[in-house]
């Protein structure tokens, strides 16, 4: 299943500076890995030592956040677009 993962400008020097990637997973969390497994040291900046995704983080599927799905372990299918975003703070 190719998914597409839109990757923010802060983490794209662990993806040799790309901003969109094609990625096969069934789910958020199996997309994880993948990303790992082409980008080593990528896991360590949007997880923390639980394997929880970063309180700073926010990820969609599709526009969806996915903390109103099933968190990571939100299905995958052919054709979706993953973002991953920072969050961001201020006033």
């Amino acid at each position: 299943m190719a998914i597409t993962v839109l990757i923010p400008t802060p983490l794209q020097k662990f993806t040799n500076n790309q901003a969109s990637l094609e990625c096969e997973a069934s789910d958020v969390k199996s997309l994880l890995e993948a990303l790992e497994q082409s980008f080593p040291g990528i896991k360590a900046r949007l997880c923390d030592e639980q394997g929880q995704l970063r309180r700073f983080l926010n990820v969609y599927v599709n526009s969806e956040d996915i903390r109103f799905l099933d968190g990571i372990q939100t299905s995958l299918g052919n054709g979706d677009e993953v973002s991953i975003v920072p969050a961001v703070a201020g006033g």
